[in-house]
């Protein structure tokens, strides 16, 4: 779950502040009845969030260029089928790199995802696109 400490600051913050609304307009065992938990929820929705660890931190535009697959070799397919892995960058400068899973042989092309590859490092042809 995304965001889990910063929803709960929020929610717990909430439900403090509604109590507190709650028990200023409605004075008496009623308000009180309402307020009571709200109040209670809130403060260990509070107590929760503060006792959490830190979110993980997004990765910088440094880290993102440098960033490539492990070049390990993937389980074998469907019906014993080559698995293989492309990634492309969405952003300049566009980039693909192909995993090939027989031998674990990375390589990185200029561009979008060929119509066909075969892998340099196997012979094998991983996959030809028809038109």
């Amino acid at each position: 779950m995304q965001h889990l400490r910063t929803n709960l600051f929020i929610a717990s913050w909430t439900l403090i502040l509604l109590a507190a609304g709650i028990s200023v307009g409605l004075p008496g065992a009623g308000g009180l009845a309402i307020a009571a938990p709200a109040g209670i929820a809130g403060s260990l929705m509070l107590i929760w969030a503060v006792s959490m660890n830190e979110e993980p931190k997004g990765m910088s535009e440094k880290e993102i260029s440098k960033w490539t697959p492990e070049a390990d070799p993937l389980p074998p397919g469907a019906g014993g089928s080559v698995m293989f892995r492309v990634d492309t960058t969405l952003d300049d400068p566009i980039r693909t790199s192909i995993l090939c899973g027989s031998c674990g042989h990375l390589e990185w092309n200029d561009g979008t995802k060929p119509a066909s590859y075969a892998c340099v490092g196997c012979g094998l042809e991983l996959w030809e696109e028809e038109e």
